[in-house]
């Protein structure tokens, strides 16, 4: 992942690029963490990386498959809403029983499914909006996938931020020291790359 995204010939392809690079940033704040440090919650916040990664991947798939199914709306979920309610705040934190590689194999997974989505759909496709969601309008009864796309990225670039403030609370590293290293860029004195504490 280079340190910005590359230059773009039209609107889809700009929309892609900037997702992308929004979605690799959750990757580089992980990189180098053991699973108890992604559990850890070392900032104010009551977030995790780990829970970061698992919401980064949950909201993808929720904006994603409202895409593919415009202009209708996806196929209903059948479980109780206090079964699917327990599932979204589950989204937030990484358990006990889970680990840090596989969080971020689902992450990957849907990364490139979401990408998939939104690189093939028409981006005047009518995106029906959910009802009885308070944070969703209720004035409007559609969005497009084109406003999908560019909500995603601000959802993704809101919580990447979380997680840049979260990794340097646990062991001080910042996001350009993750991706030299990450990358392999060249050394610097003011961009050295990320290396994990020795241990004495």
């Amino acid at each position: 992942m280079p340190g910005m995204p590359p230059p773009v010939a039209d609107e889809r392809q700009g929309l892609i690029e900037f997702l992308a690079f929004q979605q690799n940033a959750f990757l580089s704040s992980a990189y180098g963490l053991t699973d108890e440090q992604a559990r850890a919650t070392p900032s104010v916040s009551s977030l995790s990386i780990g829970g970061l990664v698992k919401h980064a991947a949950g909201v993808q798939k929720g904006w994603a498959e409202r895409a593919a199914h415009a202009p209708d709306f996806p196929p209903p979920d059948p479980r109780p809403m206090e079964d699917q309610m327990a599932e979204y705040q589950d989204q937030y934190v990484m358990r006990e029983d889970e680990t840090l590689k596989d969080l971020l194999e689902a992450l990957k997974a849907q990364n490139a499914e979401t990408l998939r989505v939104f690189g093939e759909k028409d981006l005047d496709t009518l995106v029906p909006v959910p009802r009885g969601i308070p944070w969703f309008p209720q004035d409007i009864d559609h969005w497009s996938v084109r406003w999908a796309a560019m909500h995603l990225i601000e959802e993704l670039s809101r919580h990447a931020g979380h997680a840049d403030i979260i990794r340097e609370s646990i062991d001080g590293a910042t996001m350009y020291e993750l991706l030299a290293a990450r990358e392999e860029w060249p050394e610097t004195d003011w961009a050295p790359r990320w290396r994990p504490p020795t241990v004495a």
